[in-house]
Parts: C-alpha cells; structure tokens; sequence
C-alpha cells in the first residue's frame, strides 16, 4: 500500500487553492512538466486535465479525471498514463493546528502497473510521492510568503 503524508506549513485552503489549479499540476507532480483542464471545471466531478511527461527527447501526454471531489478536504484522481495503465491517486488534507496534515495514497487499477503491483512496485511509489509531497509544500509554502509580502506591502501604503 503506498501511502505517504507530510505536514505542509499553510492552511488547507491554501493546499487546496494549489491542488484546484489544473495549470500548477505540473508544479507538483513528478515527471509531469505541463498540464491544462480538458474537462469541465477543475477539480469538479468529472472534471479531467491532460498532462505532459517529458523523458529526454521523448514526450508522453496523459489524462487525469476526478473521481471525488471533499473541497477543502479529499479529492480523488484516476490517472490515465496510456499503455502504463491507470492509478487511483487519493489526496486527503486535514487541518493541523494552523497547518494542513496532506496524506496521498495510490493504488494502481489497470494495465501493466496493476499487473506488476507488488511491495517493490510500491516502494518506488513511495519515493515519487516523497519528492511529490515535498513539492506540493514548497509551491504552497511559497505562495504563504508571496501572500504574506503583499499584505505587508499593502499595510504600509
């Protein structure tokens, strides 16, 4: 079972705030380097954004399509990664004090990633959501401080 949580410094709705954007899906996701909404309104149910992955001279687009939607809280994603198959990817977020408890879970469904599921299959899932948790709290934190300086700036005129 890949399952991984980090605490991320800002509130949930700043989590969410990143996390609603379809065009900041790359800015979180490893591997992915673009991604824009083809669906309905993102992150609404059924809502999907296609994303691009780019290996050396090689690029790779897939699909993303929201499953459940919990604004503020959980949404769920089935990603779509053509001949690798699909994933379930659960995002939970949970208020921690003034911060936001940000747990990922993934489950492969279909196609070869399902075929190959195994406790190895799952460590190198582990590793992706590390570097992925990681990145969702820097774009978040970021924004938290960006916020925070235009506030200050805005005070003082």
């Amino acid at each position: 079972m890949a399952v991984r949580h980090r605490l991320i410094h800002a509130a949930p709705p700043q989590v969410w705030g990143v996390l609603a954007d379809a065009s900041r899906y790359a800015d979180w996701v490893v591997g992915t380097s673009d991604s824009r909404a083809v669906r309905g309104a993102w992150p609404e149910l059924g809502s999907a954004l296609e994303y691009t992955v780019k290996i050396g001279p090689w690029t790779v687009s897939g699909t993303t399509v929201v499953r459940s939607v919990d604004p503020l809280r959980a949404l769920e994603l089935e990603v779509d990664s053509g001949r690798l198959g699909t994933a379930r990817v659960a995002i939970e977020v949970r208020p921690w004090g003034e911060e936001s408890l940000v747990i990922v879970d993934e489950h492969p469904l279909r196609g070869i990633g399902g075929a190959l599921h195994n406790a190895a299959f799952d460590a190198l899932i582990q590793l992706r959501h590390r570097d992925m948790l990681r990145r969702l709290a820097d774009v978040v934190e970021e924004d938290v401080v960006e916020e925070d300086a235009r506030a200050s700036a805005h005070e003082g005129v």
